[in-house]
């Protein structure tokens, strides 16, 4: 049986503060060697070349070391997620993973938070946007479901995975090898990466069956409903980080997940929220929340026929702003309003994960007698 474990959400004042990390272990909320995983949003542009990851990456590695007993090269086996880009209300933070003494959790027999995580096999830039990538990922996926102690696909809500994408330099290693890659556009490369790696947790969790090389970014019907992908420069192996619910583990946190059909759909988030297991009237405010919702985890895409509701707009068409920025912005504006919180983790790319124009959402709640999420400040008169 794994650990039961503790999760927190804490801000960041700048690119490379980890004051947040640094008081959970100082105030003994969480240890430093424990810490098991960390997903965050930093304020880059979350291109290619958001330098703002690795100087979080950095940051939180450093006060692990720092205040642990495990070696900087364990430390950085240590799955850390960035995904860059804080576009409108969003707002920069972490979401911390760290698994607690069984004898000092709550005791229950209900399902509650577990987390697993695994590394895949090195990803060569000619795998990437094809079945080789789809057949490593889901290797990766089903190794952190067993080290999370779920042996059910629907025991799992939410799949966090970092992955490389392509860049002028492993494009020139392919070539130099005799392999060809599927795209030599570099900012592509990051919906691809993203698009076959969801593609390959759909496969592990039995969501569809193995798809073909022509399948990827293509049959927008094939996704994943707990997938959400990120990728960048910072590794050659996909990062995983499986999360899910488990009974007898004990602990106070669940997960739940659901759908936003499209990019206002705000009952997406809200069934999310039950799902977790929280009881809220029919029409539920943010306020109906009371500090028990601990983060919210999205992934948002634009929609391939330029349309929401059924009304035309223009993000494919904008040569000013890319539609990364644009959709990210929207979704994160409707995902706060749902939540109180701007602190919430809004991504995009997300080919293959939710349906098209949509994306998974996973919800974390603290059940506990004291809640610990966030409580916003009451409005100004």
């Amino acid at each position: 049986m794994p650990d039961p474990i503790e999760v927190r959400k804490v801000p960041l004042h700048t690119v490379s503060d980890a004051s947040g990390l640094a008081e959970l272990i100082d105030a003994g909320v969480l240890e430093a060697d424990r810490v098991v995983a960390v997903i965050g949003k930093t304020e880059g542009n979350g291109g290619v070349n958001d330098y703002t990851r690795i100087i979080a990456d950095r940051a939180f590695r450093e006060v692990l070391v720092d205040k642990g007993s495990r070696s900087p090269d364990e430390v950085k086996q240590v799955p850390i997620v960035w995904s860059g880009g804080t576009d409108g209300v969003i707002s920069p933070h972490a979401t911390v993973f760290a698994t607690l003494d069984p004898a000092t959790a709550e005791r229950t027999d209900e399902p509650r938070l577990t987390v697993g995580f695994a590394m895949s096999e090195v990803l060569q830039p000619e795998d990437i946007g094809r079945t080789a990538m789809v057949s490593k990922v889901s290797d990766a996926v089903k190794e952190a479901m067993e080290r999370a102690g779920i042996s059910d696909p629907a025991d799992v809500h939410y799949v966090q995975t970092k992955t490389p994408l392509l860049t002028i330099h492993t494009i020139r290693d392919a070539k130099s090898r005799g392999k060809t890659v599927w795209t030599e556009h570099t900012h592509e490369s990051m919906d691809l990466s993203n698009g076959c790696t969801a593609l390959g947790i759909a496969v592990a969790l039995g969501e569809i069956e193995m798809p073909t090389d022509a399948d990827v970014m293509h049959d927008r019907s094939l996704y994943s409903s707990v997938a959400s992908c990120s990728s960048g420069v910072e590794l050659d192996q996909a990062q995983v980080v499986v999360v899910g619910n488990t009974r007898g583990v004990g602990g106070r946190y669940r997960i739940g997940h659901s759908v936003m059909r499209d990019a206002l759909d705000a009952d997406g988030i809200w069934a999310a929220i039950k799902d977790a297991g929280l009881d809220l009237p029919d029409r539920p405010h943010p306020g109906d929340l009371h500090g028990r919702l601990v983060n919210v985890f999205l992934k948002c895409e634009v929609s391939q026929d330029g349309q929401v509701h059924g009304r035309r707009n223009a993000m494919l068409d904008d040569s000013d702003v890319h539609w990364h920025r644009q959709i990210k912005a929207a979704v994160g504006g409707v995902t706060a309003a749902v939540t109180g919180d701007p602190a919430v983790f809004v991504s995009v790319s997300a080919a293959h994960q939710g349906p098209d124009g949509g994306g998974p959402v996973a919800a974390i709640v603290d059940l506990g007698p004291d809640p610990t999420g966030y409580v916003p400040p009451p409005p100004q008169p």
